[in-house]
This record gives C-alpha cells, structure tokens and sequence, in this order.
C-alpha cells in the first residue's frame, strides 16, 4: 500500500485486518462474512465483532453462561453472587451420582457441573451395571436437557395453561371415568423405578378402574414371554458374559443396542482382552445387516431375518444328537463350512461355560433357545433368572389389548409417560383412531409430537437431570437419580403429578425417602440411622443388596408345534427380498432424534450421519440395477417409503435393512423431515413378532440423494494401518502380526527431544474397541466440539476430534471388520509443528502437540503435512451463526459449554488436546496434596467414557504405568512408523479368535 511518497507498513494484525486489500481477500475466500454474535441476543452494531475481538466476546460470553445456571431461565446480564451458594465455587466444579435417563437401562453416571448448570455425563465406577462406562445417548443427553425447544409450560386444548387448572381438568375427568366405570390408563414405557410404581398404585388406590400398562417401542416381549412359558418367570434374565467361552447371538445387537449395551460390553471385554491373559473367548454371530456386534465378531454369517429361526432349529438339533435329546423334524438348514454343526459341537465342549441368545421378538424362537441353553446347562450358570433384569418389561401383547379397548370406548383416561406410540407403535393408524374414542387423554411430553398433537393436555416433565427417583435395573442393583439443576422451564416431574392427582400431599422426594424407610433401608444392616442411609446412598449413587443364590433350570418341553410355526413363517417368506428393521447406536427408537451430537454421530458400520438409508449388499444391488446413493422406493404389505441406498458389505444377499427413530413430526428442528418412519413396516401381530418382512416391490425412482458420511474409503491398502493375527499364532509368539516398517533413524528431519517429567501417550486396545462412539459423543461434550450439519459433512467438514476408522477385509459379501479409533496422534516428531509459519502448532514440555488458537492464521500447512488426517479447520463459526442453528446457537444451548476449554473461532486449526485441561486439574490437585501424580489420576474424556477400557492414558515416563507397560508389550505397533513422527499412541495389535489359515 502507498501513501503519497512513503510506504506504510502493518504494525500488527488487528491493523491488517482492516485494510480494504484484506477484507477482499477473505470475503473472495469466505461466501459470507459471518460476524460473531454476541453470546446473548441478536447482532446489534454494538454487539458486532470479528475474529479479532473473539476472546473478548468469549470472557463475557462464559462467564454469563455460568450463572445463568443459577436460575429458572438464563439472564442475560454478567452479575456476581450477592450470596454465594455454599456448594458452589467459581471455576470449581461439582460432580452428583444419578442415574442415566437416555433410555431404559439405567446406567449409574456422574454428573459434572459448572457454577450450577451440568455440562458433563460420566459412568460410576461403584456401579456393577454399567462400571464407569456410559454411551453416546448418555453422553448427549446433557445437550437435550438444553433443548430451547420444549414447551415452557403445561398444555391444555392446544393452548397454554397453569399447573393448578390442569391439575384441576385432570381430577375432574378422573373422577368422570371411575364414576362411568372405565378403565383409567396408565401407558408407561418400562419403569424401574420401585417408587415410581408405588406412586401409581397411590393413583389405582384413590381410582378402582386404574390399570398400568407398560409399552417399549422395541420390546424383549419374546424373551419374557418364552420365560414365563418355560419357566413361570416373566422376565429377562441376568445375562453373564464375563462367564462365557463360547458366546452365539441370532441377531442381538448386545454390544450395540440389545437390552443392556454398555454392561454386556463391560463383562464380555473381560474375556476379550489377551494383556494379562492368554485365554479368550469366542463369538460366533448370525444377523443379517452388519451391527456392531457382527463386526466384533470371530465368525459373523449373514442370515436372511427368515432363516434366524432355522437356524436356531438346525442348533438345537446338532446339540440334541450330543444330549440325547428329543430331535425335531424341521428342514435342517446350513451355511458355508456346516457353521451350525460346527458351532454346535463348540458349545457342547463348553457346557455350563457357554451362552446362546437371539433377538427375535417370536416366542417360538425364543423357546427354542430356552431349550438349547437348559441342554448346555446354561441356566445358573451364564444366565441367572433369579437376579433378573427389569430393563425391558413390556410385553406387545398388553398393547394389542390396550388398543382394542380404547377403540371399545372402554377407556376414559388415557395418561402417558416415556411413550409415542401414534409413531412408534406397529398398528399406529389403529392406534390415532382408538385415541380419539378416549374421553380424556393427557401426555407427559416436552414437544408437540406425533402422539402429544392427539391429546387433550401435555403436562412438560422434568428431564431426569432435574428430578429426583430411584431406580432398579436388576434385582438387587439401586441407584438414585438426583436434580443437577433447577428446573429450566415450568415442568414437573411426572411422579409429582400423579401424586398430586392421587390427592396425596407428600412430595415425591419426601415420598422415595418413605419408601425407602419401610422397606430398602431394613435391609441395610451397616446403617443405624436411615439419615446417614439415605446421604451415603446420595453420594455413591447406588445401593447394593445381597443377590440370591442363582439356581440351574431345565426346559424340556414338547417344542414340535413351535418348530412347526417356525418353519411355516420361512417358507411363506422363500424367495422374496426381506426388509430388516433395526435400531442405529446414536439415534436407537428416536426419543432423541433433536439432539443435534446424536444425529452428527457416525453410524459405527456406515460412517453415516443425519439420514437413515437402504443399506444393501453391493452383489445383491448389482443384480437389481442399483448404485449407490440412487433413491429406491420399497414397498411392504403395510405401505411403500422412499430411501437413498447405501452398498452395505455383510448385508444378507437378498434383504435390505433400514434403520428406525427418523421421520419424526413435532420433536424439532434437528429431528423433523429427516428420514422417514419405518415403525409400522413392524409386522406384529397380538405380541407376535418374528422380524422377517416380505418386500413386495423394489423400485429404482431414478432420483439421487447424496448421503452425509465422514468415511467413503473402506480397505487400507495393504498398509500396516491395521495389524492383526490369530489367537493361535498369538499364544506361540507374542509378536505374531507384527509388520515392521521402522525406518533408519540416523538420520531424521527433527531433533530428539528431551523427555524429562511428564510425558503423556496413549495406547489404545484394537481387540477392545467395538465402534460403538461413545467416545466420539464424550470428546464432543468435554471440548466443545462443534456441530456443523448435513451439508458442512458432505464437504468433508466434520470437526469431530477422535473418529473410528472402519475397515473392511476379505469378501464383500461377508467381511471382517476393524474399528480403530483415531485422533491426534501427539507426534514427537510432529510433521505439523515443522510447517507452521507462526508458530500455532508446537510441542509442549510434556509431549504434547499443542495447538496456540490465537496464533493461528488458517494457512492449512499443518493438515496438508499430517499423514494421520486429524486436524479440524473451522470454515465458520459454527456456535454462532443460525446457519448452523443446532442447539447450540441461543443462551440456553450455550449452557452446555465446557468453560474449561476455549471455543474455537472461524479460520484457526483445532484437534484432540489430550484433555490438556484435565491434565492441569489433576496436577493441580496433586500440587495442593503435596503428592506426586499417580498413575491413573488422568483420564481423557474418550478413555473415562469408554463402555470397553479399550483406551489406556498416561505416563510413558513411569515405569509402572499401565500405558508404559502396554507401549512395551508384544502386541504393541504404532502406526506408520516408517515415517519416524514417533507417534505418542500406541495399538494393541488385533487378535482374532479364529483358526489360522495355512
């Protein structure tokens, strides 16, 4: 730039940025000049800043947040404590055991909170359910507590109301109803809570025509139905994976999706795992789309959804021959290598020590199983039924009657809670036209969806994060939910509500703590006082009683009739195409489909966000005419729907599987229009379902629908990115797999650098990772990962900061699957830190690669010198702007910010940080105890959160770390070391326990 006679130099950065010459530059590289928002409000003149002014924004931005916490509704206005809450301390966080209200299971967690607002989900370590582990939806759930969304008050003939005239309306038609004789309903979705139920039998106290009926969307209706029959016990049981050599699943997802994820992950990691063992199970799965737990699998056989039941004949036939049991005459049926006959003889040498489940919602089926599993002598010993589950309780068969006698008009009240069935239920037609012969209907709902539009009042209930109860997942196991935050809007809890309608004047806080006086605390022999009882409960967050004694049971039934309904099914079903639903690990039967984290998590297998699709196998599509991504129309006896297509490797040639929870009306603008609802292709029938559902016509529209996924490339390429070998080959050598492409470091492009102190590293476990991404969710929650939606995904513009790679290997149609979790890999030779031009990216004393924010200029010379591909650049400010309006763009949504960690602003690099903030806290603590640091004192937030300890965490310059032991193991590889970056992440190298191949 000239100024008449002299030149004018920059002074700095802000002066820059100002010039005429700059701003055209940056408006040709940016579409828009997207201004930073002030955190709370609209764009004023005032309020208006760039990039520059970004840290300034953001010290007034989180310091209101936090106190925004402290009331009902955020305010606006930065303001200090007049009176400071004793428990609360600026810039110190609180941390409350509760219990996980994602879904049913009721995992004990570990709410993290800041200045009085949760920011944070963790898994308790003293639970024995879910032990310290918890999943994606748990992760994300702290975000839906943020929904701006939810309605701010109760509901009553579609227009807003007060708790005093609904509670009014309520008791009005509840004495109508028993005056008239009708039933009163209470539609729940499973209850674990004992409270809870003793609070409805308060309402059925007052009211003689009460009924409770428990509705699950996606049910174990067939298990529980089978047990009763089998053994007059109408429950799941206690499944023991941590006891099984042998595990065989038909198409349970139990690593997934099935009943209890994160525990079975927890108990079957135990036998997976080769560090301080040489022993391993083995898992043999039949499914037919490819799940999480078929990935994981020693031996995975793609299954048509008719061929399950079959199968599981075929099975019990094999291990009858050894028993000298009873044989059916069902058609046997095989697979590639006699799999069955195969498998059969496997579990017959691991009697008492095995474990065979299924799926499948036939009871039939699941009688079938009951019978296999009492042949191995199973009962007692893997599988415990005298300290069931209580997870899943709903049995389809009570909705089937529900619905018949409210289309009888023989119900005047219909009140609901946790439950959706004008979308989610199988018949959910009959359903909306049965709801409309209700005299009185009521829903406990946060949104005007599917079901809540149909209903004379909605009375907003607390989330689970607001209230407090008490929970049972399985007998003997209790954990306590408690509030971490004051109501946000003007909700209440749904037990409150009944109490109020049963004419009780008790809270339901004061209510539990009864409870528990006449009948939990007796029981608890250490405590003298029940006050001391009930704070040492609080605190831990779970109380523990003396299980039963497990005892063996047989099932030796006549099952001729069931064989005869099983193979009756699969022959109505021969040679047509098979649609298989299923549920997706983020999204599961769509109750939190409008949280934005859960709709961006990749599906663990197809690496798709934002959209459910035809998954499809590519030998299969190919003999159809159909490619990839082209819009294919499908049509079932129960209707037609329209999906793009994804080639699906290890999808059952001849089926299709679609996914449920999308296609939600009325949940928000996350949730609305995506997908489509693919519930009522279910064909259940009177508590009946089998799972196999006849297509009747496929047709390709010749429309094209690009799908959103973070990977698109499946093979590695001969690299050694992945190693792996057999159990065999491993328990000869230690070092079998191993592929050596270290490089001569005599000479090297960067010096060694002094590793004195601290020096942090990772290593990660490839036998342990399942996919699921439950670490994915607790990065994105901790380091406030930004969302950027569907099309900034399309672009190759995620910002997650830890991904997992999946790979394929062999043959398409039935491959074998890696999952490896992949993020900054903290290089001591850092490729990254060489080509800054201004010093952004650096190394810290400690071994870390550090990334200075305020540094950064976005030249992308870092990411184009990272031959791992995890740094993040931000195209825009992706928390404020309502282009990316994801829930995080209003105050509320803010709410859910780690204060902790900087929010990254448009144009600067950002990757994983190794929780740099965590490590400061805890060197902090062992500063102020005058105690070194030990061993374990650190975990990221990937580690804590993992349902499979597959991520160890810490110092590599302690020789008795466990992450010092694990670098130094045999089954130990870094990846690309040929490269000589010294990666500071090291991976256990893949065991498979399967026969070698010569």
């Amino acid at each position: 730039m000239q100024n008449n006679t002299e030149t004018k130099y920059w002074k700095g950065l802000n002066e820059l940025s100002n010039d005429a010459e700059f701003q055209t530059s940056q408006n040709k590289e940016f579409a828009e000049d997207l201004p930073i928002d002030d955190f709370f409000g609209k764009v004023t003149e005032q309020s208006k800043s760039h990039r520059r002014d970004f840290l300034k924004a953001l010290g007034f931005g989180v310091s209101a947040v936090a106190v925004a916490a402290c009331n009902e509704a955020p305010v606006r206005k930065a303001i200090p404590y007049l009176v400071k809450p004793e428990e609360i301390t600026p810039g110190v966080a609180n941390y409350y055991a509760s219990t996980c209200g994602g879904c049913t299971t009721g995992c004990s967690i570990v709410v993290k909170t800041r200045e009085g607002r949760p920011i944070k989900v963790e898994g308790n370590d003293l639970s024995s359910l879910n032990q310290g582990g918890v999943c994606g939806v748990g992760h994300a759930s702290v975000l839906s507590l943020y929904d701006s969304s939810k309605l701010k008050n109760p509901m009553l003939n579609g227009s807003s109301s007060t708790w005093a005239d609904l509670d009014a309306f309520v008791i009005k038609n509840l004495e109508a109803s028993a005056a008239a004789g009708k039933k009163i309903t209470i539609l729940t979705g499973t209850i674990t809570s004992p409270s809870a139920k003793k609070a409805v039998g308060k309402l059925a106290s007052k009211y003689s025509t009460v009924e409770h009926v428990t509705y699950d969307a996606v049910s174990a209706s067939g298990i529980l139905m089978a047990n009763k029959t089998s053994f007059n016990k109408q429950v799941v049981p206690n499944y023991k994976f941590q006891d099984a050599k042998v595990v065989v699943s038909f198409g349970a997802d139990f690593l997934g999706t099935w009943i209890s994820p994160v525990e079975y992950t927890k108990n079957f990691m135990k036998n997976r795992k080769l560090n301080n063992s040489r022993e391993m199970s083995r898992h043999i799965q039949f499914e037919t789309g490819m799940s999480i737990t078929g990935s994981n699998a020693d031996v995975r056989i793609p299954v048509k959804p008719s061929q399950e039941g079959l199968a599981v004949v075929t099975l019990y036939n094999n291990i009858a021959k050894f028993a000298g049991a009873a044989q059916y005459g069902a058609e046997p049926i095989e697979f590639a290598g006699n799999i069955l006959a195969n498998t059969a003889q496997e579990l017959w040498d691991n009697k008492g020590k095995s474990l065979v489940i299924s799926g499948s919602n036939d009871v039939s089926v699941q009688l079938m199983v009951n019978a296999i599993n009492s042949l191995l002598g199973n009962y007692g010993s893997t599988i415990d039924l005298d300290n069931p589950s209580f997870q899943k309780q709903g049995v389809d068969g009570d909705m089937s009657k529900l619905v018949k006698s409210m289309a009888n008009g023989k119900v005047g009240t219909l009140i609901m809670f946790n439950v959706n069935p004008a979308y989610d239920y199988a018949d959910a037609t009959a359903f909306k036209d049965a709801i409309a012969k209700v005299d009185f209907s009521l829903t406990f709902d946060n949104k005007v969806s599917e079901t809540a539009s149909l209903v004379t009042a909605i009375a907003p209930a607390h989330s689970f994060l607001e209230s407090w109860d008490d929970n049972q997942a399985k007998a003997g196991l209790f954990s306590i939910t408690q509030p971490t935050i004051a109501p946000i809007f003007n909700s209440r809890q749904w037990q409150e509500s009944i109490l109020v309608w049963a004419g009780e004047k008790m809270s339901y806080y004061k209510f539990i703590q009864e409870n528990w006086k006449n009948e939990g605390f007796k029981k608890q022999s250490k405590f003298i006082v029940f006050q001391e009882f009930w704070d040492n409960a609080v605190r831990d967050g779970v109380v523990n009683m003396e299980p039963k004694a497990s005892s063996s049971y047989s099932y030796s039934a006549d099952l001729a009739g069931d064989v005869q309904q099983i193979t009756k099914a699969s022959k109505g079903l021969s040679g047509v195409a098979e649609l298989k639903i299923y549920e997706k690990v983020g999204l599961k039967d769509g109750k939190q489909a409008n949280n934005p984290w859960l709709q961006e998590l990749p599906d663990p297998i197809s690496k798709a966000t934002w959209d459910n699709y035809i998954a499809i196998s590519p030998k299969f599509a190919e003999e159809k005419g159909i490619k990839e991504e082209d819009v294919v129309e499908i049509t079932t006896e129960k209707g037609s729907f329209k999906l793009p297509v994804l080639m699906q490797p290890g999808q059952a040639y001849g089926t299709v599987s679609v996914a449920i929870g999308y296609g939600r009306d009325g949940e928000g603008k996350c949730a609305d229009g995506v997908g489509v609802n693919v519930f009522q292709h279910n064909m259940a029938s009177q508590g009946n379902w089998y799972g196999a559902i006849a297509i009747t016509n496929m047709t390709v529209t010749g429309e094209e629908y690009v799908l959103a996924q973070t990977q698109t490339h499946h093979s590695y390429e001969g690299r050694n990115i992945v190693q792996e070998t057999t159990l065999e080959n491993f328990l000869r050598d230690p070092h079998a797999g191993a592929v050596s492409h270290a490089m001569d470091d005599t000479y090297s492009l960067w010096p060694d650098r002094d590793k004195r102190g601290h020096h942090w590293a990772m290593a990660i476990d490839l036998n342990a990772c399942t996919g699921c991404g439950s670490c994915v969710v607790s990065c994105q929650a901790e380091n406030n990962v930004a969302v950027v939606g569907r099309d900034e995904v399309r672009r190759r513009r995620e910002m997650h900061w830890i991904r997992i790679d999946r790979y394929y290997s062999g043959d398409p149609e039935s491959p074998e699957v890696v999952h490896q979790p992949m993020l900054c890999q903290h290089c001591d030779h850092a490729p990254c830190e060489s080509v800054c031009p201004v010093l952004a990216t650096m190394h810290s004393s400690e071994g870390l690669n550090q990334q200075v924010y305020n540094r950064c200029v976005g030249t992308r010379y870092c990411a184009n010198n990272c031959p791992f591909k995890v740094r993040r650049f931000n195209w825009f400010n992706y928390t404020d702007n309502k282009k990316f309006d994801y829930n995080l763009n209003d105050d509320l949504g803010k709410m859910a910010l780690n204060p902790d960690v900087v929010v990254r602003s448009r144009g600067v690099m950002e990757k994983c940080s190794f929780c740099v903030q965590r490590i400061q806290s805890s060197k902090l603590e062992a500063k102020m105890a005058g105690e070194p640091m030990k061993d374990g004192a650190v975990k990221t937030a990937c580690q804590q959160s993992c349902p499979a300890d597959a991520i160890v965490f810490g110092d590599v310059n302690d020789p008795d770390s466990e992450v010092n032991k694990l670098l130094h193991s045999g089954r130990n590889y870094f990846i690309l070391e040929e490269l000589n970056v010294q990666p500071g992440i090291g991976y256990q190298r893949l065991v498979r326990n399967k026969k070698s191949e010569a």
